[in-house]
């Protein structure tokens, strides 16, 4: 019994004395929400001065906005920060590169691969697209810039240079064994366990002018996933769940003031087209591609109120259909909406103005059955004979009423016309 206690008391000290490394999963497009992830997750690494942050990054690349500020976060953190390219099959494009080359430490898995950097030109946000001339420049601008930073970080970490060019320039791309060999990497590990076993000991010079000797044989690690609030957002920055969002805010919203009282649909519209106009923000916006599509609802609505024999319904839908294409300027396919998601948002929305609403407009073309509109031209039977005056009996009720014509008992008479003021109804005998 002593033995065993001497046992768990050394046990607990041990854990006790243990390192900590923290741990955060990036999996998908490098946006705001990312970039929020990462730099709040460094910040509260400084902050419990843990042994290290892992980065396990997976990503297609991304916004180069949002990648530039976590390359800021990295290089001004505190704590060694290590990118691990992870689980197999995982990749680091585009963004992905720069984040691994900024980081500290860099390693991959095993089956994974690294490259295509190169970044793309969208255009302008109001939609007008420069000359060819002055395209290629800005594209040379950027490439340079990109090719700049990347040599810089690659050279801050002692990584290749002249592949990370390469990665920008001609879009190069390898696997972890040939980025261990060009020096791209530091290590390949099959797991987060064997990664920390690899750097135990490793020396890191931090950027604020620190050295600090890693000590990760042996650490506890704790993984800190996205709180709601950051999973929220990541969804909804999505291009296609954004244009969706922005798609049921406006028709909600123009339900609602077409049927007011409704309340469901502007409530749920205003919700969606505030998470719509958020997601907007979160992603790089041609407003021209905005405004066709609001062009696009203003001509399904006129299609009401104007007979143009589907004149304008036509326009609408390739309005809509351009609008929808536009929406996002990034050449990417990850942050652009897919075809599939613009033809069924395109074939729901002619269908919803054709048919919903052309119901509606119908039903209110049609001859009232209810209050004074609705007895003109109805059937009723004469109850006291009319001659000029008498009583008739219509929808159930007994009227006075008037005809020209002399009218007995219990004939059929049509109501033409109702006098408000004296409440008296004029008829004429059905023939």
């Amino acid at each position: 019994m002593k033995k065993f206690f001497l046992i768990a008391i050394l046990i607990l000290t041990v854990n006790a004395s243990a390192e900590v490394v923290h741990r955060i999963i990036i999996e998908g497009v490098i946006n705001p929400v990312a970039t929020e992830y990462i730099t709040k997750s460094i910040e509260q690494a400084e902050e419990t001065n843990v042994e290290a942050l892992i980065i396990q990054l997976d990503t297609p690349g991304g916004l180069m906005e949002s990648m530039h500020k976590i390359v800021k976060a990295i290089q001004a953190s505190e704590v060694p920060v290590i990118v691990y390219v992870a689980p197999s099959g995982s990749r680091a494009g585009s963004a992905g590169v720069f984040i691994t080359y900024a980081a500290h430490i860099a390693s991959m898995a095993p089956s994974t691969n690294i490259g295509s950097a190169h970044p793309v030109f969208g255009g302008s946000p109001t939609g007008a697209q420069p000359d060819t001339a002055t395209t290629s420049t800005l594209m040379e601008k950027v490439v340079n810039d990109a090719v700049a930073k990347i040599r810089s970080l690659a050279e801050k970490r002692g990584r290749n240079a002249d592949w990370a060019e390469k990665a920008i320039t001609e879009s190069a791309n390898i696997t972890e064994k040939e980025a261990l060999k060009l020096k791209v990497i530091d290590f390949i590990a099959p797991s987060v366990d064997s990664l920390l076993s690899l750097i135990d000991g490793r020396q890191v010079e931090l950027d604020v002018g620190v050295v600090k000797t890693l000590r990760t044989a042996n650490a506890q690690v704790i993984t800190f996933e996205m709180n709601w609030r950051q999973r929220l957002l990541d969804i909804i920055s999505n291009p296609n769940v954004a244009y969706i969002l922005l798609m049921l805010g406006i028709y909600g919203i123009l339900f609602e003031l077409y049927s007011p009282g409704a309340i469901l649909p502007g409530v749920v519209g205003g919700i969606c087209l505030i998470l719509g106009l958020y997601a907007l923000q979160t992603l790089p916006v041609n407003y021209a591609g905005f405004l066709l599509i609001i062009f696009a609802v203003i001509l399904f609505l006129l299609e009401i109120k104007i007979p143009s024999y589907g004149l304008l319904t036509i326009g609408g839908i390739i309005s809509l259909i351009m609008g929808s294409v536009m929406l996002f300027e990034s050449p990417l396919p990850f942050l652009r909406v897919s075809w599939q998601v613009i033809t069924f948002v395109v074939t729901l929305s002619v269908l919803f103005f054709v048919f919903a609403i052309g119901m509606a407009i119908r039903t209110h073309r049609k001859k009232p059955t209810t209050g004074d509109a609705g007895l003109i031209g109805e059937i009723g039977e004469v109850y006291k004979p009319l001659n000029p005056e008498g009583t008739i009996k219509v929808h159930g009720e007994y009227w006075k009423a008037v005809s020209d014509e002399p009218c007995k008992k219990g004939q059929k008479v049509e109501v033409v016309e109702f006098n408000r003021n004296t409440l008296v109804l004029k008829v004429k005998p059905v023939k």
